[in-house]
Formats: structure tokens, sequence, C-alpha cells
């Protein structure tokens, strides 16, 4: 029986100092007593709906609560008790929010960072009229004479519209509702991809703005390009309308010439491969044959017309040295590809100097016994590298309109050649 009473004097003992020691803690006596926490004054133009024991947190996390209130001439005065080692910063600034529907107020700091200089006991932190919360009288008078101010005759008709609108839509804004459920559940199953799509966008954005002015420009030019199909809107309408009849017209032609368009081209591939292997001679005649052909119009007197024939001698056989044989020739049926044989004149003059090894060619492609392309300006007449004997460039020019030397205009023909320009 006496240790029942022992351990019932001790149960006894040890609630009461728990008790107290819950109270105290809840008063804030313990702090005090102990010297822990730290106490610091906040202004406020009103009180904004706290009271002594009103909740104060830090970004919503509870750091202490409001001990004392104090009415000034220019407000209210509180005093806080913050849990230790609580670093707020000197310039946080605070708001008295609503804790719950029924209008339980709290002081929330807000600082835009966690940076320093932080508060100390005894120290004031400053509120503003943009730290209280909207009063409720004024929120309901503004409320009234917004809802006053709005017409009831529209505010009818955007009901009625309203209604239009949603009508027998249930099922779909259903299935928006779930398929949103649904994206926002697959977003959160990846997060990772969608943090790199945010970041990646970013760089898109960034080179966007980067290339605006390219950006820009593009504009500029398709809009001059629309502008300019729209100017031609009658054109383009044309061609569209001729285009299925001249496509019909080149397919019928395009089948007429299926069997032979194939061996032209054919044939258009070898000779362009011989125009191409002599470039330099085509070059040369291009340049110097205009000029040469345009003395015989103005040296011959009476139609004033230049008369040119082409004489062909047969007394001097051809060149047969550097070609093979007859009895080595291919038929003409033969079209395999056969070996490549240098065919040329081996033998100099009389015989025809004819053949590629004669043909003009360039200077930077050097080829023994090969003649080379001569430089010639049409503009100035100079011939490149070509000097007469008194070290003076070698002009070719045409002559010009010999027509007013009359009858003698002729004469020119043999006089011209042997005059040094």
């Amino acid at each position: 029986m006496t240790g029942l009473r022992i351990r019932i004097g001790a149960f006894l003992v040890l609630s009461a100092v728990g008790i107290v020691y819950i109270a105290g803690s809840y008063l804030g006596l313990v702090d005090r007593l102990l010297g822990r926490g730290l106490t610091v004054h906040a202004t406020l133009p009103a009180s904004g709906g706290l009271f002594e024991g009103s909740e104060v947190t830090y970004r919503g996390v509870k750091i202490g609560k409001v001990t004392r209130m104090d009415a000034t001439a220019e407000g209210v005065t509180l005093d806080l008790a913050l849990q230790d080692d609580t670093k707020l910063p000197k310039d946080a600034p605070m708001y008295v929010h609503n804790l719950s529907a029924v209008g339980e107020q709290y002081l929330d700091f807000e600082p835009a960072d966690d940076r320093g200089p932080y508060a100390a006991s005894g120290d004031t932190l400053t509120g503003t009229a943009e730290s209280l919360p909207v009063d409720e009288a004024d929120l309901l008078v503004e409320l009234d004479q917004f809802v006053g101010s709005v017409d009831k005759e529209g505010l009818r008709t955007v009901v009625r519209e309203l209604g239009t609108m949603f009508d027998d839509t249930g099922r779909p804004l259903q299935r928006l509702l779930d398929s949103g459920s649904e994206f926002v559940r697959e977003a959160a199953a990846h997060t990772d991809e969608t943090i790199r799509l945010l970041d990646r966008g970013e760089r898109v954005l960034d080179t966007q703005q980067g290339q605006r002015e390219n950006i820009r420009s593009l504009a500029r030019d398709l809009r001059s390009l629309t502008d300019t199909l729209a100017a031609s809107d009658g054109d383009l309408r044309t061609v569209l309308d001729g285009t299925p009849g001249t496509a019909r017209e080149l397919d019928a032609m395009l089948d007429d010439l299926g069997p032979t368009l194939p061996v032209l081209l054919g044939s258009a591939v070898s000779v362009n491969q011989v125009v191409v292997s002599h470039l330099d001679g085509l070059e040369q005649l291009l340049v110097t044959y205009p000029r040469t052909i345009a003395t015989g119009f103005t040296g011959t007197p009476g139609d004033g017309y230049g008369h040119v024939n082409l004489q062909l001698d047969y007394s001097q056989p051809p060149c047969t040295n550097g070609y093979r044989p007859r009895g080595d020739w291919r038929p003409p049926t033969d079209l395999s590809d056969g070996p490549i044989f240098p065919a040329r004149c081996a033998d100099g003059p009389p015989f025809a100097m004819r053949g590629s090894n004669y043909a003009p060619g360039s200077p930077g492609n050097p080829s023994p016994g090969r003649l080379y392309r001569t430089a010639y300006d049409p503009g100035t007449g100079i011939v490149e590298g070509a000097v007469d004997k008194r070290g003076r460039p070698v002009r070719f020019l045409d002559q010009g309109n010999l027509s007013i030397l009359g009858e003698d205009a002729w004469k020119w023909l043999l006089v011209g050649p042997v005059v040094s320009r």
C-alpha cells in the first residue's frame, strides 16, 4: 500500500511539473527565465486583426508569436517573440494574412532573399499600409458598388449566352478535364524531361531574340513577296488555268519523243564530252571569229558584203601516221568501252595540222607540242604576250567602216594586215 501511494504521489508531482512547463512555454515564461529566443518590435498603421498570441511566420513557416500589442498615435507597436537562432533579414517586408476563412490573422515575413543583416533582440521592423489586408467593410462596399455598376440587361444577355454556350457540353467538358488530369500526371511522371524541354525552350527563345533582326527582315521580304503575288493575282490565275493544258501537251510531246529522246540525250553527252575537252579552243574561236569575219563586210565594194568560201584541196593525202590501221578499226555495231588510244597526226606539214595537240590549250596545263590559247581583250584589242618588231603590243582590231573609201576599200584587205598597230 505504501509503494502504491509513492507511485501516485510521483505521478501527481510529474504531472504538475509538466503542466506548469507547458503553460510556461505557451506563455513564454520559460524562454524568459532561460534567456532563450529573440524579442523584436514591429510597427503597423493598424492591427489588421492581429491579437496577442497571433502566429509569426517566415514565408509560411512558424518562427514565433505576438506577445504584446500597444496602440500609438501612428498605429500599433507589436512585440514579437521569435525562436532562438532565427535569421530574419531586417529589410523583410511583412504582411497580415488570414489563417482561415473565419478571419484568424497572422503576421508573415516575406523577404526577397535570405541575405543579412539580420534582426537582433530589440530591433524594430516597420510595416506600411500595404502590409495590412483589405478591410472587410471596404471590400463589401466596393463589391456593392461593382455589382450596382453592372448593366442588368447586359448581365442577363451574358448569362443567357453562357447558358447557350455550355448547353449539352457536359461530356466534352468532362473529357477536357480528364485529358487535363492525364496531361498533369504524365508531366509529373516525366519531370526531368519536362525540365529539359523548358531549358531548351529558353535557349530557343534566346536564339530567336538574338536573330530578331533577321526574322524581321524575313517577315518584310515575305510581306513584299505576298504583296507581289497579290498584285499579280490575275497573271497567277492565268498561269494556273493554262498549266493543265500545257502539262498535257508536254506529256504528249514526251510520249512522242520517247523512242528518240534518250538517243538524242546520249548523243548530246558525247558531244558535251568533246566540247568540254576543247573548251580553250572553243573560247578562242568565239572571241576571234566575230572580229575576223566583221572585216569581210566592209572591205568589198559593190553590194557591201564580203564573200567567204571554203576550198578543199584533196591533192595532199590525209595523215595516217599516229592512227590505228584500217584492219584494227572497230565495227560501228560494237558499243562496248574500248581501250583509250591517243590518236593524233605524228607527221608535220604538209599534212593537215589536225588533232587535239594542235588545238589551243591553257597555259596553266602545258603539254609538249601544244598550242596555247592567247588572252585577248575585246575592249582594247591587245593580245597578251604578243609584240611586234618594235616591241609594241599587238592589237587585234577591226578596220571600222571602210565604205567611206569607196571603190578603193578592197585595197585595205591587202594593206591592213601589214600595217603595224
